[in-house]
């Protein structure tokens, strides 16, 4: 490692001598265009510095995670006053600014030297040389000055992010403001873009530390900007990458033109770096539909439809209301569907593979599942309320309570297919009971509990007791008529004329319902 170093550190004892020479000509003649002139070969020391740059970085870097050793010097010689709080890849960028200094130096100097100072010539003809060495390593200062950048930014966000390498860009930064998906509020928040990446930020209100917190970083490779237009929330636009899809808002109509021209130009560079693929990408680019592809399920985070967008489920065309069928957002394909439609789960590539909630039909498109291979795999709580309400023995709203809990409203079912067990569910349209009960071996009481509830009964075996209460006693006589058979282990003869649904259900119950 010796070696090494001193391969990338040799030239700075030189450069250091210079310097000291340059200072002590200074203070013994009034002259510097002479000595600047005989310095001036010596300059492309400062090119091998520069050469090397990129290498002395990546080795401290390395190093410090590395050696935990190393990294505690390091740290050690960055806390002393002589240091001025700055880190040590700040004074490795100090070598490089070196040229350009001396350049303005001497322009000033000639700016206010009189023509006919002895020292003219000299002066002019050390600008020159210097001039022209700045001018060969202008491209290599300009990486320099962004690579310092880099380090600002990554000392604000907290020395968490690797953004400092020699080949990220910052092309553009800037507050903006995210649309939330369910309440369209919105969120102040950050935006870095750079030659390769979109780090999406949560400011941090700290009076020392970092300033943000990086809440996801989008790739520039697949990213598609699309213009949106929103009366409520004006100047939106839309970044969607492979791994997220943002909703933002600008401060003015200029400031968004000028975050899509940054974004677009961005994409449009990468794409041009990445010549090989750049017809075929291009192309995609073009051609690529506002929603997700069947292709790109699970590969792309989706678009989120908004709720106020929609009314009804955009799979089964049910509407929504804010009981029984609330808003859910598939995370596959972004759109706004019900919990019956949203009651899968699937791994998503572009969210690390997790397990997220997604539709029915994406469901199928990425597991390749069909619906009798998802029906094998559903447990006994997992039928849903309306495949056994449509071919029940008997089915109701009752009041139900368990031992001493509070009373709630539970939609009852007895399939035909099950005539031995009961159902509860939450609502009619729920695709998951809340419980079951084997009726066969309980005991039923139907003395009522009390004057508030004269048509409840009883349902007792061993320590498990379950009550129930129906809106009027003919509903209750049914329900016991079907359940005195269950618990014997015996079914109606003749289901039909037992059957009662919710349409059946007299006045006062459907009143309650709603």
């Amino acid at each position: 490692m010796s070696s090494t170093v001193n391969s990338y550190f040799q030239s700075l004892k030189k450069e250091c001598k210079n310097d000291s020479t340059l200072l002590l000509c200074r203070t013994t003649t009034p002259r510097i265009g002479d000595i600047l002139q005989k310095l001036a070969p010596f300059l492309k020391m400062y090119g091998e510095y520069v050469k090397n740059f990129d290498n002395a970085m990546e080795l401290v870097k390395t190093w410090t995670e590395r050696s935990p050793q190393f990294k505690f010097i390091i740290q050690d010689i960055q806390k002393e006053k002589v240091c001025g709080n700055l880190t040590l890849q700040h004074h490795m960028l100090e070598p490089v600014q070196r040229i350009p200094r001396y350049e303005m130096l001497l322009k000033d100097y000639l700016r206010k030297l009189p023509q006919d100072s002895l020292d003219w010539k000299d002066a002019e003809k050390s600008l020159e040389i210097i001039s022209t060495a700045a001018s060969h390593s202008n491209s290599a200062i300009r990486k320099m000055e962004n690579l310092k950048k880099l380090l600002e930014i990554y000392e604000m966000l907290g020395e968490e992010e690797d953004i400092v390498n020699p080949s990220n860009e910052l092309i553009k930064e800037g507050q903006i403001l995210k649309l939330a998906a369910r309440n369209t509020s919105a969120q102040e928040r950050y935006l870095f873009l750079f030659n390769n990446m979109l780090l999406y930020c949560v400011p941090k209100f700290s009076l020392v530390g970092s300033k943000f917190s990086v809440r996801t970083r989008v790739g520039i490779d697949g990213m598609k900007i699309i213009e949106t237009h929103n009366e409520e929330y004006p100047h939106t636009f839309q970044v969607s990458g492979k791994e997220r899809t943002l909703e933002l808002q600008a401060s003015s109509e200029q400031d968004k033109e000028e975050w899509i021209k940054a974004l677009q130009n961005t994409i449009e560079a990468f794409q041009q770096r990445n010549e090989t693929f750049r017809n075929a990408i291009a192309k995609e680019y073009e051609d690529m539909p506002v929603e997700v592809s069947n292709a790109e399920l699970g590969k792309r985070a989706p678009r989120w439809i908004r709720d106020n967008e929609v009314t009804m489920c955009m799979k089964c065309k049910e509407p929504f209301n804010a009981l029984t069928r609330r808003r859910h957002h598939c995370r596959a394909c972004g759109h706004v569907v019900c919990w019956k439609c949203s009651d899968y789960k699937a791994h998503l590539e572009y969210d690390g593979n997790k397990l997220n909630k997604v539709c029915k039909d994406c469901y199928h498109v990425i597991t390749g599942c069909t619906d009798s291979e998802e029906k094998k795999k559903k447990g006994i709580l997992e039928i849903e309320s309306a495949e056994v309400s449509g071919n029940s023995v008997i089915c109701s709203f009752l009041q139900y309570m368990e031992k001493s809990k509070p009373w709630q409203k539970a939609w009852c079912v007895i399939p035909k297919h099950e005539a031995l067990v009961l159902y509860m569910y939450g609502a009619p349209q729920d695709v998951k009971a809340l419980a079951t009960i084997p009726l066969l071996g309980y005991t039923v009481d139907d003395t009522p509990r009390s004057a508030d509830l004269p048509h409840s009964f009883k349902l007792t075996q061993s320590k498990s007791v379950h009550s129930f209460a129906a809106d009027n006693e003919d509903l209750k006589q049914k329900w016991l008529k079907v359940i005195h058979l269950a618990v014997k282990g015996e079914t109606p003869e003749c289901q039909n004329e037992l059957q009662v649904n919710v349409e059946e259900q007299p006045e006062s119950s459907k009143a309650s319902e709603s």
